[in-house]
């Protein structure tokens, strides 16, 4: 039978803290500030094209004002994980954006696709941007259910998380799933009204300044 010293029981110790500490203190992926004036493309679905407010309320609208990049709306109601990548090619290669602010998944949970194969999806969207060296900002997405959404309890699909600690790029987190439980800010059960889209670009805006995509004197 083998027995342990205290000695020997404490360097075992020492090392399970040690490995602890090392993964919680692991680094977020590097970005660089982006100035004003530089081409960002907001790739998505209906959440990203606008859907649920006029012409201007988008969020990539709001948050040109806020920051002063040149927004790309490349929202397309409807889309999902599965199909993007269709059109991701084209669009990164027309625009040559400086930053990529991905949004899908939505359609692909409405439509009961497992959670797996949607992650696969969205990792091939990723791995598209990043081969062309280009960072990218992943928008976590709740799965929609009526009785969350009705309770105010909407929270973001567990794969986002995954997905951005696996490919190392940034998330954007509980900011969408909060602004869909509140019905003062969605215009329907999926989608955000004017206000909703406002307070999305505001708090988009302040994450993608605190993980430093914009210099301190940025708008």
């Amino acid at each position: 039978m083998q027995t342990h010293t205290p000695f020997r029981l404490m360097q075992r110790f020492s090392g399970i803290l040690l490995c602890l500490l090392l993964s919680a203190c692991a680094p977020d992926p590097t970005v660089n500030p982006i100035p004003p004036g530089a081409t960002v493309m907001a790739f998505g679905d209906s959440i990203t094209f606008g859907t649920g407010a006029a012409a201007g309320e988008s969020y990539p609208d709001r948050l040109a004002a806020l920051n002063g990049w040149r927004m790309v709306n490349a929202g397309v109601p409807g889309d999902t994980a599965q199909g993007a990548g269709e059109r991701l090619g084209d669009a990164l290669t027309q625009h040559q954006p400086a930053l990529v602010i991905l949004e899908l998944g939505g359609n692909d949970f409405l439509r009961r696709r497992p959670a797996s194969a949607v992650k696969e999806d969205l990792r091939g969207l990723i791995r598209q941007v990043k081969a062309q060296g280009i960072p990218l900002a992943l928008v976590a997405v709740p799965r929609f259910s009526v009785l969350r959404a009705s309770v105010g309890t909407l929270d973001d699909a567990a794969l986002y998380r995954e997905l951005a600690e696996e490919e190392q790029v940034f998330l954007v987190q509980n900011i969408l799933a909060r602004i869909l439980s509140d019905e003062t800010l969605r215009a329907d059960p999926i989608h955000p009204n004017a206000a909703g889209y406002r307070q999305l670009a505001r708090q988009l805006h302040a994450a993608l300044a605190e993980a430093g995509f914009m210099n301190e004197g940025a708008l």
